[in-house]
């Protein structure tokens, strides 16, 4: 029962990450990029601070700002800076397809710059995946999109928040890290403001609306994935990440009126099967006994 429940969580979650991303994609109609950040980093950095408050956990102690933590909320406000722009312009089913390559991204990052051992298997299916990605890209052909490169490199920014948080001490509340990631937005969006051509809009009642859906949708998301963690197994719970390529697709199709074509279609199923596979690797390897001095561990 708690792996049921968890997995209803994470899926629970993965639909309110695309509703999060939906509000994005529709407020990027009216508002420039750099404005929408600063409102969901203010939402949300305000939700996470009393959060944290309310928790008795301090916002603004020392061991949590130091050099490690400012590069994870640096990396954090560039991936959302490209991922938000990439909503803009591209989508919303094609962003979340090439965005499904952040596993096999972490995997590979964890190999180049943690030293951790990946075996010729999962090199493969690294490879394999960002052929999916290429088919979702499809550089130099017709179908051809730049905006979608936007992806990658919130994909690569991500990989580095997600690395740098592997060596924070685990002291450091989730929480107060939350509400450093999400204050990060303000400053990215203040960044973004002046090379935007598109002026600063009105805040009306429809925008508030979609505000504040972000916000609690995205609050919301990252609580349930917390929870499901906790409750559930990691084995069965975190593949039921990939949910939110099916959501994202579904409201790409009913509320924006795209159609995935077989490229498309073909490359996120590339992806998610070679990144389902590493993430059962890894699991399966995580279970062996150390290998004796001398014997080689395999992979």
């Amino acid at each position: 029962m708690d792996n049921l429940r968890g997995i209803l969580l994470i899926v629970l979650s993965m639909a309110g990450f695309t509703l999060e991303d939906m509000f994005i994609k529709k407020l990027s109609g009216p508002l420039p990029t750099g404005q929408i950040l600063i409102g969901l980093g203010l939402g949300s950095a305000v939700l996470f601070g009393l959060l944290a408050t309310l928790a008795g956990q301090s916002l603004f102690d020392r061991a949590a700002w130091r050099p490690i933590l400012l590069l994870r909320a640096a990396s954090e406000a560039l991936a959302a800076m490209f991922f938000a722009t990439s909503l803009a312009l591209v989508d919303i089913s094609t962003v979340a397809a090439v965005f499904q390559a952040l596993p096999l991204g972490l995997t590979m990052g964890a190999a180049l710059f943690l030293g951790e051992h990946v075996g010729w298997r999962r090199w493969t299916a690294i490879g394999l995946g960002f052929v999916g990605v290429l088919l979702i890209i499809r550089p130099g052909l017709d179908a051809f999109e730049p905006a979608t490169l936007l992806v990658l490199v919130a994909v690569v920014a991500v990989v580095v928040r997600d690395l740098v948080t592997r060596r924070i001490d685990a002291a450091v509340s989730s929480l107060v890290i939350s509400f450093q990631g999400f204050a990060s937005l303000i400053f990215a969006g203040a960044l973004m403001l002046p090379f935007s051509a598109r002026p600063l809009g009105g805040v009306g009642a429809p925008e508030a609306t979609m505000f504040a859906g972000a916000i609690l949708f995205g609050a919301a998301g990252y609580l349930g994935i917390v929870i499901a963690m906790r409750v559930g197994e990691a084995a069965v719970v975190a593949p039921f990440r990939y949910t939110r390529l099916v959501f994202s697709m579904l409201v790409g199709v009913f509320v924006f009126g795209e159609r995935p074509d077989l490229a498309t279609l073909a490359g996120s199923a590339l992806i998610i099967a070679t990144g389902l596979y590493t993430f059962l690797r890894e699991r399966r390897l995580a279970r062996r006994p150390e290998p004796l001095q001398g014997e080689f561990p395999g992979d």
